[in-house]
């Protein structure tokens, strides 16, 4: 599992080749077996293909910046989080972690399918709640691309450079406490 975590990318250079609903539904599998706190499972996923109406409504939600790549994407979509308890109502303070694992999950999962997703928060959570017409109780998370990997001269100069350079992790000892 180490060589999946270590070789999970978020590309911006997509290829134009379809994700099948299979695939999607292996992905949404991993994601459900997430921890979460008292097994709450408070994610939902809204995801649209590429041609879409629904594609085009989450497309339209995103950052400008995000738009000049996310464009050559097959698969868009967005995580949500749901912000009381089933069991009590109150609130529940680890709900966008708990979509967090879920998307970690998501993301391991496709590295190891050959596949590709890139997380964004730069997006209009208002415009997002407002497509889905969700009700006060759900919060939009982040918004996120799944394809497999592209060429990266389909890419503005300045994306190009960022996406070949190398990743940069903070050492053990930068992260620790003790």
């Amino acid at each position: 599992m180490i060589k999946e975590i270590k070789n999970r990318r978020s590309i911006r250079a997509f290829s134009d080749k379809n994700i099948t609903d299979d695939q999607l539904n292996e992905l949404l599998d991993a994601a459900r077996w997430a921890a979460s706190c008292f097994n709450e499972q408070p994610w939902k996923f809204a995801i649209a293909s590429k041609g879409s109406d629904h594609y085009d409504g989450l497309f339209e939600a995103l950052a400008e910046g995000n738009k000049k790549w996310v464009k050559t994407s097959p698969v868009l979509g967005v995580s949500l989080a749901k912000k009381t308890f089933d069991h009590n109502d109150k609130p529940n303070k680890h709900a966008w972690h708990d979509v967090g694992m879920a998307m970690a999950n998501m993301a391991i999962q496709a590295t190891s399918m050959d596949l590709y997703i890139h997380q964004m928060a730069g997006f209009s959570p208002e415009k997002i709640a407002a497509y889905l017409n969700l009700d006060e109780n759900y919060d939009p998370v982040a918004m996120f691309t799944i394809g497999y990997k592209g060429e990266v001269d389909q890419l503005p100069d300045d994306l190009a450079k960022q996406e070949t350079a190398d990743r940069k992790r903070k050492t053990i000892d930068e992260i620790k406490f003790w």
